[in-house]
C-alpha cells in the first residue's frame, strides 16, 4: 500500500508538472499592444491627406502654413467641397499669394467668418504664413462650436482649449504638420458646446469612416507640482506602484478597487510619445493592462476630475506617470523601497567608492556599467537637489545620489531584478530612506 501511495503521488506531482498553471500559480506575462500615433490616425481618418507621397515623414516635418491649416479645418466642418467650388470673387488683397483653386477657397473665408478664419483686420491672410497652436486651437474651438470674443478671448484660447482636452502642441510659435496631426486627433475626444464628441458628429456626418473607433487615449498635462505628468483620454492622472517592480500582479483585491488598471484594446498616443514604450501586462487572473516604460498604468479612485493628482506619494509607493523621470523607485519585501532608472531597472552602490569619485574602472565597468542620466525629474518624496553628476576620467558623466556615483549591474536583465543586491559585500541597492552617502576619505 505504501508502494502504491508512493507510485501514485508521483504520478500525481508529474501530471502537475505537465499541466501549465497546476504545478505553479501563473505568472505575470508581457508582450506588445496596439497602439497608435497621430499622424497615421489622423491620414486613416481622413483628416490629413499629405503630399503626393501622403503622410511620410518628410511631410509631417513640414512647417505648416495658414493655407494649410484652413482647409483642415473646412474639411472638419464639412465645407471644403463647398468652398473649393465657390465663386465669389471679393478675396483677401493677398490671395494671389496661392494658386487659383486655394484663392477660391480664400474668397470663401473671406465671406464667411464665422468659419474661424477672418485674417489680420486690414483685409489680409496671410496663406503662406506659419501657424501658431493657438491660432490652430482657436479654430479647432470653433469647430467644436465654441466661439472667440463669446465664450472665450482670444488671448485665453490655449487655456480654454486646456479645459477642453486639447494641449499637446501649447505654446508652439511655428507649427510643423506633425504638430497638426497631434491637434487634429485630440480634438476628436473634445466635447463639442451641444455636448457630443466631435468624433461622434464628423461619423454622423460621414467625415470620418462609420467603420473607424477612437482607440483609449493616453495625454500629457502640465502639472503645477509635478510638471509633466501622463493623464487618459478623460484627463485622469495615471500612475505607478514601485511594488510593481518586483511582482507584475502586486496589487489585488482591494488594491484594485482603490487604483483601477487602465485596459483598452488600443491605445492613441501623441506624436511626441514612443509606441516602443508601451506594452500590455496580461496578469495571472487574465486581465490585461498597458505599461509605460515597464510600468503598469494605473488611476485613483480618489482622483474625482481631470488635473486631480491625489494619489501622488501614497504610502510612499504610488506615483504620477510621468515621461522624463530621472530615476525612480522600486519596492520589494526583503529590500524596501530602492533606487531605480525610469524603466524599473535597480541602481547600486559601491562601497569603496569616495564622494564624487568613483573607484570602478576597465573591467569593473564591464560588469557594474555606469549609469548616465543626469537630467529629468525625480518622484515627490525624493529631493531632486540630492542627485548631481561627477565627471569620469574619460569625459562621461555619472549621476550621482548624495555624493555617490549609480551604476547598474550588467546580470539584472529585467524590470525588478536585484541580482547585484551584496555581491562581494560591496554593492549594493539605495534606500533614499536610510542611504547618506559613502563615507569620504580618512
Amino acid at each position: 500500500m505504501k508502494k502504491m501511495g508512493k507510485l501514485l503521488l508521483a504520478l500525481t506531482l508529474s501530471a502537475m508538472l505537465l499541466v501549465p498553471g497546476l504545478a505553479m500559480a501563473e505568472e505575470a506575462t508581457v508582450g506588445k499592444g496596439d497602439v497608435k500615433t497621430d499622424a497615421p490616425t489622423a491620414a486613416e481618418f481622413g483628416l490629413l491627406n499629405g503630399d503626393r507621397n501622403g503622410v511620410d515623414a518628410e511631410y509631417l516635418a513640414k512647417s505648416t502654413t495658414r493655407m494649410q491649416a484652413a482647409i483642415i479645418s473646412l474639411r472638419l466642418q464639412g465645407k471644403l467641397d463647398e468652398a473649393s467650388a465657390y465663386t465669389g470673387k471679393e478675396n483677401f488683397d493677398d490671395a494671389n499669394q496661392v494658386g487659383a483653386s486655394n484663392q477660391a477657397i480664400l474668397a470663401y473665408l473671406n465671406s464667411n467668418p464665422q468659419y474661424g478664419w477672418k485674417g489680420d483686420g486690414a483685409n489680409h491672410f496671410s496663406p503662406l504664413a506659419p501657424v501658431s497652436s493657438q491660432q490652430l486651437y482657436k479654430v479647432l474651438l470653433e469647430v467644436l462650436g465654441y466661439k472667440s470674443d463669446k465664450d472665450f478671448a482670444y488671448e485665453d484660447t490655449e487655456s480654454f482649449a486646456a479645459d477642453k482636452g486639447m494641449n499637446q502642441i501649447s505654446g508652439v510659435s511655428a507649427l510643423i504638420n506633425n504638430h497638426v496631426s497631434t491637434a487634429l486627433v485630440e480634438s476628436l475626444y473634445g466635447s463639442m458646446s451641444d455636448g457630443q464628441k466631435l468624433f461622434d458628429k464628423l461619423q454622423k456626418d460621414g467625415i470620418i469612416p462609420a467603420s473607424a473607433k477612437l482607440p483609449e487615449r493616453i495625454g500629457m498635462r502640465t502639472d503645477a507640482k509635478l510638471g509633466t505628468v501622463l493623464v487618459d483620454g478623460k484627463g485622469r492622472t495615471l500612475y505607478y506602484f514601485s511594488k510593481d517592480a518586483q511582482n507584475l500582479d502586486a496589487c489585488q483585491g482591494p488594491c484594485l478597487a482603490n487604483w483601477p488598471i487602465l485596459s483598452a484594446d488600443q491605445l492613441q498616443i501623441p506624436a511626441s510619445m514612443n509606441p516602443e514604450d508601451f506594452t500590455v501586462v496580461t496578469h495571472a487572473g487574465g486581465a490585461k493592462q498597458w505599461m509605460y516604460k515597464g510600468w503598469p498604468l494605473y488611476t485613483f479612485a480618489k482622483d474625482n476630475k481631470a488635473g486631480d493628482t491625489l494619489g501622488e506619494g501614497v504610502m510612499g509607493v504610488w506615483f504620477a506617470a510621468k515621461p522624463d523621470y530621472r530615476v525612480m523607485l522600486g519596492s520589494n519585501a526583503e529590500l524596501g523601497p530602492y533606487l531605480t532608472d525610469d524603466q524599473g531597472r535597480t541602481l547600486y552602490y559601491f562601497t569603496k567608492d569616495k564622494p564624487q569619485m568613483s573607484a570602478c574602472e576597465g573591467e569593473c565597468l564591464a560588469i557594474w556599467p555606469v549609469y548616465g542620466t543626469i537630467e529629468g525629474s525625480v518622484p515627490s518624496t525624493l529631493n531632486k537637489e540630492d542627485f548631481d553628476a561627477i565627471t569620469r576620467p574619460d569625459g562621461t558623466k555619472q549621476a550621482t545620489y548624495k555624493g555617490s556615483p549609480l551604476y547598474y549591474f550588467a546580470k539584472d536583465v529585467k524590470h525588478g531584478d536585484t541580482l547585484g543586491q551584496k555581491v562581494k559585500d560591496v554593492w549594493f541597492v539605495i534606500d533614499p530612506g536610510k542611504f547618506n552617502g559613502v563615507p569620504a576619505a580618512k
